[in-house]
């Protein structure tokens, strides 16, 4: 699926988010980008493949600098940064390393549990993308929710290929 570009006519309501509720929305998608990097390295050390540690290396990377973006735009509003990310993002990686250390894992179901992360930051994304967002926040959230749709996609395109190779 390709990544929907929302454009403002599309959001929820007509009036413009106040301060605090961008400052929420920004917060909700840090929460998200942590989660992905903590989940992405998770991942990275779970996989034996050079190629798949270093893909999920240079994701969490990825999610990482989105994240400190999120936290320049959650400051030039006048909020404070989310410290950390979601329970249900812990209690993911939770599940991966536990799968890691009873040997339950390979690489392809690594590849599903991360693909189910993805599909959750996509969705939040959208959920992002349905305010009434300032321009400027817009843009960097459109952009972000395009990487993660990209990420989404080449996680499941893997998958993919995972699964023909069993």
């Amino acid at each position: 699926m390709a990544a929907e570009n929302f454009t403002p006519t599309d959001a929820v309501g007509t009036e413009a988010l106040s301060h605090d509720e961008v400052v929420d929305v920004l917060n909700d998608l840090l929460e998200n980008t942590r989660d992905g990097e903590y989940g992405f390295r998770t991942c990275a050390e779970q996989v034996e493949t050079a190629n798949a540690k270093q893909l999920f290396a240079s994701r969490a990377d990825g999610c990482r600098q989105a994240g400190e973006e999120l936290i320049q735009l959650v400051r030039a509003y006048g909020g404070e940064p989310a410290s950390g990310g979601t329970a249900a993002g812990a209690m993911h990686r939770g599940w991966v390393q536990i799968k890691g250390t009873v040997g339950a894992d390979s690489e392809l179901s690594i590849l599903e549990s991360c693909e189910r992360g993805e599909d959750t930051a996509v969705a939040r994304y959208r959920k992002a993308l349905k305010q009434n967002l300032p321009a400027d926040v817009r843009a960097v959230v459109q952009r972000q929710a395009d990487g993660a749709q990209r990420n989404h996609d080449q996680i499941r395109d893997l998958r993919n290929a995972a699964r023909k190779s069993d």
